[in-house]
């Protein structure tokens, strides 16, 4: 027996489901307020996740057994059980999660809404990719940062890669524009923050800047995937750090790059559950600049 407010539909062009066609579409679902979250683990973050609106869920039988005790407590909430082949024809791929939801975008942020509450955030320039957006979101919770800012160019973090590359972060992190850019990084500046810009260049150190900030408030300012920070934002940075690589090699992925610089920002103590835990370094740590 299905839970109350589970429907099972069979026909692809049902009426009911007409919202989930919009999802190879994301400039649409961001006009009309929505995102989607795609996959078991990232829908149950999202339905219980208390500050997030969940608008309607697509489901396959296997996916409901996996999600069920979570739509049994919202009767309310409209969820569709449909077989393989619907859920592909109306995702308009082989979708094979599952579990599609769709979610209400929440209120934009300002920026220094999301600063003011942090100590520790990343600010991103251009980094268009939204499997690293999403990364990078998945890093700065892992390595406890308080927020993110996106420059105008960067990839949407409620699109559904993001979401899923997140593993959900994206959901729960704060994270607003930055905007107007590079004026951000002055303003951050301004307010005693300090900006680190990541950059590959040999003069600049990443654990020589780290021993050197202290408690300080600080934003890790990371850029494109190929071009890195345009000079502007190198320039409005008060800082520069570099991640020594073995010879031969310039850079690391940005979301990798992100994570490094979190941990050693951090000088290496993560917050969980409200504990305070000293991680020990491994042989990966950077090394003295």
């Amino acid at each position: 027996m299905l839970p109350v407010g589970v429907v099972r539909i069979d026909a692809i062009d049902d009426e009911r489901l007409s919202a989930f066609r919009s999802v190879p579409d994301p400039d649409l679902l961001t006009q009309l307020g929505f995102f989607i979250a795609e996959g078991r683990l990232v829908v149950r973050r999202l339905l219980a996740h208390s500050r997030l609106e969940t608008r309607a869920l697509l489901v396959t039988e296997p996916a409901l057994a996996s999600i069920g005790d979570l739509v049994a407590g919202r009767p309310a909430l409209p969820a569709f059980v449909v077989t393989q082949e619907v859920m592909n024809g109306v995702a308009g791929f082989n979708f094979h999660r599952g579990c599609l939801a769709i979610g209400v975008r929440p209120p934009a942020r300002h920026w220094r809404e999301v600063a003011d509450a942090a100590r520790r955030i990343v600010v991103l320039e251009r980094v268009g990719n939204a499997d690293n957006v999403g990364a990078i979101f998945r890093n700065a919770s892992a390595f406890g940062a308080g927020g993110v800012l996106l420059q105008s160019d960067c990839a949407d973090p409620l699109y559904r890669k993001s979401i899923r590359t997140s593993m959900a972060a994206s959901l729960s992190m704060p994270f607003a524009a930055a905007e107007p850019w590079p004026a951000v990084l002055d303003a951050l500046r301004g307010a005693g923050w300090t900006t680190v810009a990541m950059t590959p260049a040999a003069d600049a150190s990443l654990r020589a800047a780290a021993q050197r900030l202290g408690d300080s408030r600080i934003a890790i300012v990371l850029g494109h995937e190929g071009e890195g920070l345009t000079p502007e934002a190198m320039a409005a940075c008060t800082h520069r750090a570099r991640i020594p690589m073995a010879g031969g090699i310039d850079s690391v992925n940005v979301a990798t790059a992100a994570a490094i610089a979190l941990y050693e920002t951090g000088s290496g103590v993560i917050f969980r559950g409200g504990c305070r835990r000293k991680m020990t370094p491994g042989p990966f740590t950077t090394p003295p600049g």
